[in-house]
Formats: structure tokens, C-alpha cells, sequence
């Protein structure tokens, strides 16, 4: 793999879980397949005027150790497989001691940059790819999603059938745009952090204190992500949040994000997440008491799916 990217960890990165915000791991990510996306011979394949750019269908994520403010880090890509028009690749951001802190499997389509209509790779990015086909690593295999093809459940009117839990709602602001005028990809991702405490509540549930013991000091975070990309707002577009739990585990919880147009009803994203609760002191993965799992599973929704 080589380097397609180098930076680090700002304060205002960070959440009240004290490290690096998904919103940013995934703009990180994008910055990456940028990088990546030049050494294949299209260097300006996200400036504006191009004719051609990368589109992003899907996005597999696992996080693997958390980083701090301050923390630098070092972003490598590679080519797993590559189709007609389509490719699979990975990305991976580690720590300056080369411990991986997080990885990226994205589908990508090679399109026009006015109506995302895919054509064949030229020959000359196929030749480049070849020389940088690499394997998938276990850290950065699934491990609690299934990669399979999916037809996407998520649309307005099949959230509010089963009554999924709104989570946000707004417009996408011109801010959230690329120079393609549409939503940049760490939106909705940023989106869902932003309002899953509506889902989970105001605080995390964590083990049972031992007698005479205080309650340990508990967060959320997320393992792990599988990501449908089903359309890309524009400034001013509306979008919804909905957001369910598909099952619980005493260390694991797999929650449906989807994002929406209330308007027409058209999905625009979809995800699954793997949660834990993350006790903030002794920064390690907690499970939950035998009373918070019930109170979860009374919020199951049967059969949701992306």
C-alpha cells in the first residue's frame, strides 16, 4: 500500500468521548481516496471543471483504536479489486507507532461529474491498479456486517410505517457541499452523531456497579459501519434522520441509520452500525447490564435492514 495521505488530530475534532468525531475519520477518508485517485492517474478527478470523477456506493468501516488530540496519523491506500466501471478500495489510517487506528472499504463507480453516469476505467488506470492490488487484512475484514449485496429497505414512507425514531431534521447547507454541488461525504455520517442521543438517550448504560460502588462514567461508540450511498442532496435539499435498533448484545448493539427526503420520500443514505458503551476513564469497551439490555430490546424493530 502507499501513503496517500498525512496529518493529525485537532481539539475541535474531538467529541465528549475526548477522541477523533466519525465526521472527521470520514473526512479523512475522503481526503485519502483523493490521494489514492492520483496515484491511479486522475489527480483532479475532485476539482471543479473535471469531466470525470470517483463516486462513492459504499463504504465498510472499522474503527480500531481511538485517537486523541494531538495524535498524528498516516493514511495508506491500495486497489482490492477493480470491474468495468466500478472498483473496491481500501484505505487505512494508522498511528505514527504503525498501530491501525481505523479502516475503509469504499465503493466507488467511475462517473461523469455532471450526472454520475458510469463509463469504463481508460486503460491507463487499469494499469496503474494492477500495480497496486493488495489483499484485505484481517483488522480491516468485516467482522459483526455482513458485506453481501443489498437492496436498500430505507425511504420516508417505510420509516414512518415502522416508526422509526427521528433523529434530525433539516437542509443541507451549502457548507455541506462539494465543488460538485453536492453533499460531501462525511455529512451524513457527521449527521447521525450529531443526533443518535435521541435513539440511545442522554446517557450510556454500562455494567452493573458493584455494591457501595459508584457508577462508572460511560460514552458510546461505534465499531464498526456498513454505509449505502443512494443519492447526494444539494444545498437546500430537505433530509430526515431515522434511526432503529436491529439487535442487542451484552456487549454489542446493531442499529439502522437512515437519512431521507421528507419531501419526495427518496433515501439518500442508509447505514448499520455496531455500538458499544466505552467507559471514558478506563477507555476500554464495556458490556451493558442484563436491565439495559431489556430496555433495548423493547425498542427492537423486527426485520429492519438498510
Amino acid at each position: 500500500m502507499i501513503e496517500v495521505w498525512g496529518g493529525g488530530v485537532n481539539t475541535w475534532e474531538c467529541d465528549e468521548m475526548g477522541h477523533l468525531n466519525v465526521r472527521f475519520w470520514v473526512a479523512k477518508s475522503f481526503e485519502g481516496l483523493a490521494g489514492l485517485a492520483a496515484r491511479l492517474g486522475m489527480p483532479r478527478a475532485f476539482t471543479a471543471g473535471t469531466e470525470s470523477t470517483l463516486v462513492v456506493r459504499e463504504q465498510h468501516i472499522r474503527f480500531l483504536r481511538e485517537a486523541r488530540a494531538g495524535a498524528g496519523l498516516i493514511m495508506t491506500g491500495g486497489v482490492v479489486e477493480i470491474g468495468e466501471t466500478d472498483a473496491r478500495l481500501l484505505l487505512v489510517i494508522r498511528h505514527l507507532s504503525g498501530e491501525p487506528a481505523a479502516s475503509f472499504q469504499v465503493v466507488v463507480s467511475h462517473v461523469t461529474s455532471a450526472d454520475l453516469r458510469p463509463f469504463p476505467w481508460p486503460a491507463r488506470i487499469r494499469e496503474a491498479a494492477q500495480a497496486l492490488l493488495v489483499e484485505v487484512p484481517t483488522f480491516a475484514a468485516a467482522r459483526g456486517l455482513d458485506l453481501s449485496p443489498v437492496d436498500a429497505m430505507a425511504s420516508h414512507a417505510k420509516a414512518l410505517e415502522l416508526n422509526l425514531t427521528r433523529i434530525g431534521l433539516g437542509v443541507i447547507a451549502p457548507a455541506e457541499c462539494d465543488v460538485f454541488g453536492r453533499m460531501r461525504g462525511e455529512v451524513f455520517i457527521g449527521r447521525v452523531s450529531d443526533g443518535v442521543n435521541r435513539l440511545f438517550g442522554e446517557t450510556r448504560p454500562g455494567p452493573e456497579p458493584l455494591p457501595g460502588a459508584a457508577p462508572a462514567n460511560i460514552g458510546g461508540a461505534v465499531l464498526e459501519y456498513r454505509v449505502l450511498h443512494l443519492g447526494w442532496p444539494r444545498a437546500g435539499d430537505s433530509i430526515e434522520l431515522r434511526s432503529g435498533f436491529a439487535a442487542v448484545e451484552p456487549r454489542t448493539r446493531r442499529v439502522m441509520h437512515w437519512m431521507v427526503d421528507p419531501v419526495s420520500g427518496r433515501p439518500w443514505c442508509s447505514a448499520e452500525a455496531v455500538v458499544i458503551s466505552f467507559d471514558l476513564d478506563a477507555r476500554k469497551v464495556v458490556d451493558i447490564s442484563a436491565a439495559a439490555q431489556e430496555a433495548y430490546r423493547a425498542q427492537l424493530t423486527p426485520g429492519l435492514r438498510l
